[in-house]
């Protein structure tokens, strides 16, 4: 469960991320609710997967996936570029936060 958590805690991360390029030139009301909600169910569900979940890992695997998935959305939304060296880096934190979630060191309970 506390897994499912911390997926939708990086969805709606990424979510509220992406939409800060509708509040770039100037806050129109519709994209900063999107931004204020995103972050605040971000937080909300990360806080209740840290029931279980060490505080290391949740931050590891939300802030590694959250970074991977805003750049190749924004590459599919916005047309946004990735060279070969974006994609290696992404790979590289994605196998960091695998590694260290699969440590054993996951939980406190």
């Amino acid at each position: 469960m506390a897994w499912l958590l911390l997926v939708g805690a990086i969805v709606s991360e990424v979510t509220a991320t992406l939409a800060l390029r509708g509040i770039a030139n100037g806050i129109r009301p519709v994209p900063a609710l999107i931004v204020a909600a995103g972050y605040l169910i971000s937080f909300a569900l990360m806080a209740m997967a840290l029931r279980t979940l060490n505080v290391g890992i949740v931050y590891a695997v939300w802030a590694g996936a959250g970074t991977a998935g805003t750049a190749a959305m924004a590459a599919v939304l916005y047309d946004e570029r990735l060279n070969l060296t974006a994609v290696a880096g992404m790979v590289v934190i994605v196998v960091g936060v695998a590694i260290l979630a699969s440590s054993g060191a996951a939980t406190h309970e």
